[in-house]
């Protein structure tokens, strides 16, 4: 589904991306991981086409993303900080982003599913981080994509919420689609992913199952595992 070629990317001297190479077949959960500064979030943001590339190319089903727009339609995107107008309620952020998007949205399951019918008639501003989140979800969710990308999905919930995430991302998995996600809390991962995409230095360090990567490195646990990966590399 996607193939990265040889993406490159830096800001000023700082190389960011440096000649990566990935595909990422349909259908599954993939954890992208990395320490703070490893690319993740730039390969992230171009993919999404908030950055452009300095070279290298992106192909979604075949196709060139890079200086395209139309195929974000079909791609369901969780911030890692849920930003939202202090002013609005959040019914009218959930009508104006169902407005801002040329496709179908339910999003009543899931406002019954996070518990988030007592504040629908809320201000924003007035809202938990927590339930910031909650609606952060919702707005992710609520729309059929085929490709969906986690960023920090974990933050804030609580452990019935976190439950109900899961549960959320299961069923999206086994309609067929593409969960990208990045995280660093190693149990979601460890219990969510198919495979993980292990980053460093804007090169790609390790691809495969945790339990590939948990062989690998002898380490039973997959924190332990990641620890280990990165020291070698430094080493």
């Amino acid at each position: 589904m996607i193939e990265i070629i040889n993406l490159h990317k830096k800001f000023g001297k700082l190389t960011v991306l440096d000649g990566l190479d990935l595909k990422i077949k349909k259908g599954g959960i993939f954890a992208i991981l990395g320490p703070n500064g490893s690319g993740k979030t730039t390969l992230i943001k171009c993919l999404l086409g908030m950055v452009i590339p300095d070279r290298g190319d992106i192909l979604l089903e075949g196709k060139s993303v890079l200086h395209a727009a139309a195929y974000r339609n079909n791609i369901n995107y969780l911030p890692q900080i849920a930003n939202f107008p202090s002013n609005l309620t959040v019914t009218e952020l959930i009508n104006m982003v169902k407005n801002l998007r040329p496709k179908p949205a339910d999003e009543k399951p899931l406002v019954e599913l996070f518990g988030l019918r007592p504040f629908l008639k809320k201000k924003l501003g007035n809202l938990s981080g927590g339930t910031k989140q909650k609606v952060n979800l919702l707005l992710t969710f609520m729309f059929d994509s085929d490709l969906i990308i986690l960023d920090e999905p974990t933050t804030g919930l609580d452990p019935i919420a976190l439950i109900h995430l899961k549960e959320t991302i299961q069923q999206e998995k086994e309609k067929g689609k593409t969960i990208l996600i990045t995280t660093h809390i190693m149990s979601f991962v460890d219990e969510m992913a198919d495979e993980i995409v292990f980053l460093l230095d804007g090169k790609i360090y390790f691809k495969g199952s945790v339990q590939q990567l948990k062989e690998q490195t002898h380490e039973s646990n997959l924190e332990y595992a990641i620890a280990h990966l990165i020291s070698k590399q430094d080493a």
